[in-house]
């Protein structure tokens, strides 16, 4: 039990991943009901993607790029811990506020064999869980743009040019699998990649080293 608390203790700054009860119940609301009338965002680009069932593999080692980041830095340092959580929950909170008062969807999705691969397998059951709406701006592309951002920024990774070479492979590689899976329009890519440049300047560039928490509690509050 001793060994328990003091664990708790130590790292009681994971209080920041209970924003998660905000997020999932009211993004599994915005599932539920955004079912209609809704934007349709789509650009000329998005038609000349083509659809590639590969692009999962990167899609869903997303989850794993940015959990496992964020709780490497939860373990390692604090200061980058409480700066990505700030940038993270920020950019989610406001994807959240768009969607629920801008409702919209994309209209993108082939139609996939299951029986195809085990990789167009996976799309379909994808499609099947995820809903084609709430998608701008993309919160894939967004966490992975603050992941990247996360490590480059980091002390722990200054003179680790391999790690956060593969940082960057694998942030373009999962920005890439959300056009070529058609989950997201081009659209909500950029807005993305425009979310990201404003929060980068709110969370890193104009607040000084050693504020990592002051900013995290002042965005989260």
């Amino acid at each position: 039990m001793e060994r328990i608390r003091a664990f708790f203790y130590k790292y009681r700054h994971m209080w920041l991943l209970s924003y998660g009860f905000i997020y999932l119940p009211w993004f599994c609301y915005l599932e539920r009901t955004v079912t209609h009338d809704y934007h349709i965002m789509h650009a000329p680009l998005d038609d000349l993607i083509p659809f590639n069932e590969y692009f999962i593999i990167p899609y869903i080692a997303w989850f794993v790029f940015v959990a496992g980041t964020l709780l490497f830095f939860m373990f390692r340092s604090r200061e980058d811990y409480y700066r990505m959580c700030a940038f993270l929950f920020s950019g989610m909170s406001i994807s959240l506020i768009i969607c629920t008062f801008f409702k919209n969807g994309t209209d993108l999705r082939p139609v996939i064999d299951p029986e195809k691969n085990i990789f167009s397998a996976a799309v379909a059951a994808l499609y099947q869980t995820d809903t084609c709406t709430n998608v701008f701006p993309s919160i894939h592309v967004y966490n992975s743009i603050g992941t990247l951002i996360a490590v480059c920024k980091s002390s722990l990774f200054k003179n680790r040019k391999l790690i956060k070479t593969g940082a960057g492979i694998m942030t373009a590689a999962i920005c890439l699998s959300t056009v070529f899976l058609k989950q997201h329009s081009v659209i909500d890519v950029a807005g993305a990649g425009i979310m990201a440049c404003m929060m980068y300047h709110l969370v890193y560039a104009y607040s000084p080293a050693g504020q990592g928490k002051k900013v995290a509690e002042k965005i989260l509050e």
